[in-house]
């Protein structure tokens, strides 16, 4: 509601009360907390289905899922699980790299080397690490073109870990609230695809979507000092240059 007077901001976009933008940029207990109880619940599983990759404790559990994703597998929701499957595929990394294009062209450098240190990290290190240490059979005649180990999902992984990014990266911190709640639909959707396609069980994507939140989260919390202080070069960059637009007096 408007009050008749400008009141300062911080880097995160809210109220200062004067202070400087470097007063925003502490890391937030809650973040790391959300990181790690997010990585735990990728990794733990992990080491519970590598005791016996083919019939771990919850496959009955995954068995029911996958009985529910029978066919028939046309129409809406063919084109649906489709696009999904193409957006987390490898012609899905045009996101990333039109983010990354985005913020060289803003010259955001810490951004830049964000965005490229937790894509790759938590894709090759993360995922492909706990692939190659559990690898789970994956469910009999899968719909798309997999590659080995079903535990956890790729695609589930990089659709939650791209959603912490951009949400890092160009949300505005008063609009996260609901960037989140789409995000949540988002790699939910993605989840139920790989399960439709019947290319992952459904632990594979809970625990591939844990991993890239909880990634993505816990390279926030680390870097979230230096973003602040950037992002709040940027805005008075863009304020300094803005021309203006106050009524001169004669």
């Amino acid at each position: 509601m408007p009050s008749g007077s400008d009141t300062p901001s911080d880097a995160d976009g809210s109220p200062s009360s004067g202070r400087s933008p470097e007063a925003g940029s502490a890391r937030r207990p809650g973040v790391l907390a959300a990181g790690l109880l997010l990585l735990g619940s990728a990794a733990l599983p992990a080491f519970v289905v590598r005791t016996d990759p083919a019939n771990p404790p919850f496959q009955g559990l995954d068995d029911q899922w996958l009985s529910w994703m029978g066919g028939p597998h046309d129409g809406p929701y063919a084109v649906l699980a489709a696009v999904l499957n193409w957006f987390g595929g490898p012609l899905g990394i045009v996101v990333p790299l039109a983010l990354l294009l985005l913020l060289l062209l803003r010259g955001r450098w810490v951004s830049v080397g964000f965005l490229l240190g937790v894509y790759l990290a938590g894709n090759l290190l993360v995922v492909q690490g706990l692939k190659y240490l559990v690898d789970r059979p994956r469910p009999a005649n899968p719909l798309v073109r997999v590659d080995h180990g079903s535990f956890p999902s790729g695609h589930a992984a990089g659709a939650a870990l791209l959603v912490v990014l951009v949400g890092v990266l160009l949300v505005p911190a008063a609009r996260r609230r609901a960037w989140w709640l789409g995000g949540v639909v988002f790699t939910s959707a993605m989840m139920w695809s790989r399960t439709w396609l019947h290319a992952h069980w459904l632990t594979d994507t809970a625990a591939g979507a844990a991993a890239g939140a909880g990634a993505g989260l816990l390279a926030w919390w680390l870097c979230a000092p230096a973003l602040a202080r950037e992002a709040a070069r940027d805005r008075r960059g863009a304020a300094a240059a803005a021309p203006d637009t106050a009524p001169t007096v004669p």
